[in-house]
């Protein structure tokens, strides 16, 4: 394996780790306080898996973004 694809492997890995965990907090610490849920915490369960998972996913997209220029990996075209 390639040093590029190490990278590339880790740019993607970091940024969708940083996206879910983002999103958990968003989804159980901040959206309650914005809803009707009156500050009441709801869960990932609650809030529904894919629902999660199209918050969460853009949330990594953008950290891939910003990665991507950081480690030089050249995912995104010039």
């Amino acid at each position: 394996m390639s040093a590029l694809t190490f990278r590339r492997l880790l740019v993607w890995g970091v940024s969708m780790a940083l996206g879910f965990a983002i999103a958990a907090v968003f989804v159980t610490a901040i959206l309650p306080w914005m809803g009707p849920h009156n500050g009441h915490a709801i869960s990932i369960p609650v809030y529904g898996y894919q629902y999660f998972f199209w918050t969460a996913f853009p949330i990594g997209l953008i950290f891939v973004t910003w990665l991507d220029y950081f480690m030089d990996t050249r995912i995104l075209p010039d």
